[in-house]
């Protein structure tokens, strides 16, 4: 149950309990039924809540106008001059204009304790219906049988204006919570209205506007400039660059040509394409996204379980300590003992209503996992958010994740008399049509800087060693030392670069040109553009860094020495990362293990806490934790800072939830009449319950403010 949403969500088996049942059980219990959860029911829950806002605030604007009346009125008799007014006409008066306030506008209180009585529970409304509901019986039957009180000696005192101004300011708060939590869903709402409306599709030869829920896969589907991309698929026809920045965060745009893939509710911005459909409704990356939001934001923190706990005896409790009240206020008070009995009976009832505990964890994990969302920063769970604030060790996959996981060139040394670029143009016109890394590497460099390619003829490839072939009418050879020492060649002019650029971590490639050894080319997967900020961020945060790789020892401390990194685990097979991370794990750590979610996997489910980077469309959103978006290492940060944030706002929550009851009910039930003459009234007791349900979701709506 999540009282930030007011929705439960159930499991079941199906094998033992039908669907219907459930939807019985529910029902009688008083509540409705939704079915299963899905994107497509966001907006009937909005326009729900919204009705239900507005019958709120008609309830409230009765039962303000009314409990004025009553306010006024019983002020009245007591101002000089007025003496004369019939007690007994103005009382039948005072209840008339309270039944409506109490059994009308406050109707919703007593049909939610009917229903936990029914099923042998109490809750927040119980306390609520009760109190009220003993102030107006106590009254009522001074105004009906005064005879009662009169006979035995007691004056005659009604409590109509504490009922209905209870009533009132309770609805009030409860107007300004239900405005607040429609607040902390927000980011749900912004993610569904980037949702396209239509889509414009290619049928038997003709476009035809059609509603994006109509959207098959394989359907061809055309996109012009300044529209909205309706669902996933790969471009067929055409090219634009598209601002992607929705899913990403990412402002400048991306272009797109022909098997390029595009996202569902991105925005193209300057060509028109045509593309064929491949995902679409709930498998589209954006309703995906949303779901996980969903689920995130209904979700329990491991720290709700002590509000849970507190929260399932409290009611039960508050009721014994209440009829406690009474009975020593009766017994032992002062005169009028049964009326001071009476108001401190409602006043304890009333202020100890536990609605600000109930809220404290479930309205933080909801704008936390929100805002989360909006950087790009998907949180799977409370459970989740909550372990990345203790996070004391992140552990880096190398490839793919502190590097961007493909080598490039990244130095070129020539002899003088070949200039570089003629050497590289040479270089990739033999590994044109190259399958190798390498190679692939030296084609981009090459094509990059715009140079000509020949044709290579006599292609050779020495597995292990190189490639050979005759560019030009001469004969090329790349390959690494040992390919240029079996053929003879001299490499000793390049020795003393070699080995620094070899010492950096750096795959060398030998180029000869007719013979001789005319240069060399440096290959290297490079590091992400901030891969050393990031690190030099967690270790400011009191983080300790560690890097594992399958590379050898002297690749994986270059690499490692980059980014800063001291801790340095070398020549790992894929299969034994998860070994190295419950090894960590044992030494008391809490453990973030950061991979590119695919061949990671094992690895980000052993952490205590998975972060998935650069993988928002695929499936490692299911073995991580957290899953980032965007291909930047800035989303750990983010992730990491916004837990402590979220974690701190909760523990405030909770403090002043559980403070606010640990000084309310004793005051209430009297304890410092003793020694300052002091009583709380139901009615200020009923204020200070609506303000601290207010004051909690509040609070967890500063979170809105967060930024990375």
């Amino acid at each position: 149950v999540n009282f930030a949403t007011e929705k439960a969500f159930i499991k079941f088996d199906p094998e033992l309990l039908s669907l219907s049942e459930v939807k019985k059980a529910v029902e009688e219990a008083g509540y409705e039924f939704r079915g299963s959860e899905s994107p497509e029911l966001v907006d009937v829950e909005r326009r729900a809540r919204e009705k239900e806002y507005k019958k709120l605030k008609t309830h409230l604007i009765v039962s303000g106008v009314l409990s004025a009346l009553v306010m006024v009125i019983s002020m009245s008799v007591m101002l000089p001059g007025l003496e004369h007014l019939n007690h007994t006409l103005v009382n039948y008066l005072l209840l008339a204009l309270t039944t409506p306030v109490l059994f009308w506008s406050g109707g919703r209180f007593f049909k939610g304790a009917f229903s936990a009585a029914r099923h042998r529970t109490t809750d927040m409304n119980t306390l609520v219906a009760v109190g009220t509901l003993s102030a107006y019986l106590y009254s009522a039957a001074a105004t009906i049988t005064p005879r009662i009180f009169t006979g035995a000696g007691l004056d005659v005192h009604v409590y109509f204006d504490t009922t209905a101004i209870i009533i009132t300011l309770i609805l009030m708060g409860r107007l300004l919570e239900a405005g607040a939590k429609g607040r902390t869903s927000e980011a749900i709402r912004t993610m569904m209205n980037l949702k396209a409306k239509t889509a414009r599709v290619i049928k038997d030869g003709r476009e035809i506007d059609v509603p994006v829920e109509t959207v098959m896969p394989g359907d061809k589907v055309i996109v012009r400039p300044g529209e909205k991309i309706p669902v996933d698929g790969v471009i067929v026809q055409g090219s634009s660059s598209v601002d992607e920045s929705m899913l990403t965060g990412e402002s400048i745009p991306v272009e797109k040509r022909p098997g390029d893939e595009v996202i569902g509710a991105t925005l193209n911005k300057n060509g028109s394409f045509t593309f064929e459909a491949r995902r679409v409704g709930a498998e589209t990356a954006l309703a995906q996204i949303i779901k996980l939001v969903q689920d995130a934001q209904g979700s329990k923190a491991p720290i709700q379980r002590l509000a849970d706990r507190v929260a399932s005896i409290f009611v039960p409790v508050v009721m014994v300590i209440a009829v406690l009240t009474f009975c020593l206020w009766y017994l032992f008070g002062p005169e009028p003992s049964l009326t001071r009995a009476i108001l401190n009976f409602v006043a304890v009832l009333i202020v100890a209503c536990p609605c600000a505990l109930g809220l404290a964890t479930p309205t933080g994990i909801m704008v936390g996992t929100g805002k989360g969302a909006e950087y790009g920063v998907l949180i799977k769970g409370g459970e989740s958010l909550e372990r990345a604030h203790a996070i004391d060790t992140v552990v880096f996959d190398k490839t793919g994740t502190l590097t961007r996981g493909k080598p490039e060139v990244t130095d070129i040394l020539n002899y003088p008399e070949i200039e570089p670029d003629e050497l590289l143009r040479l270089a990739a016109s033999v590994e044109k049509g190259s399958e190798h890394p390498l190679g692939e590497a030296v084609v981009k460099k090459a094509e990059g800087k715009g140079l000509a390619l020949s044709k290579a003829e006599e292609f050779q490839a020495v597995p292990g060693h190189g490639t050979s072939a005759r560019v030009d009418s001469r004969m090329i050879l790349l390959g690494n030392a040992r390919m240029m020492l079996d053929r003879g060649l001299d490499t000793g002019k390049f020795a003393a670069e070699a080995e620094r650029l070899a010492g950096e971590g750096k795959t060398l490639m030998f180029v000869a040109v007719d013979g001789t050894v005319a240069g060399l080319l440096a290959v290297a997967d490079t590091l992400k553009e901030n891969s050393a900020g990031v690190v030099r961020e967690l270790k400011n945060m009191g983080i300790d860094t560690i890097m594992i790789t399958g590379d050898n020892q002297r690749t994986a401390r270059a690499i490692a020495g980059q980014v800063g990194i001291d801790t340095v685990l070398a020549e790992v097979l894929p299969g034994g990362k998860a070994d190295e991370v419950t090894r960590l794990k044992s030494q008391n750590r809490v453990i973030a293990f950061v991979g590119d979610g695919i061949n990671d996997a094992p690895a980000l489910a052993s952490a205590d806490i998975g972060i998935a980077i650069g993988a928002g469309t695929d499936v490692a959103m299911e073995a991580s934790d957290i899953t980032l978006i965007r291909d930047d290492l800035m989303g750990v940060i983010t992730a990491i800072k916004l837990s402590r944030r979220t974690m701190r706002t909760i523990k405030q929550n909770l403090f002043w939830a559980f403070i606010y009851n640990s000084l309310g009910i004793p005051i209430a039930a009297g304890l410092l009449y003793p020694f300052f003459g002091l009583l709380l009234s139901p009615v200020l007791a009923s204020a200070a319950m609506a303000m601290s349900s207010v004051s909690v979701v509040s609070n967890s709506l500063r979170l809105r403010n967060f930024k990375p």
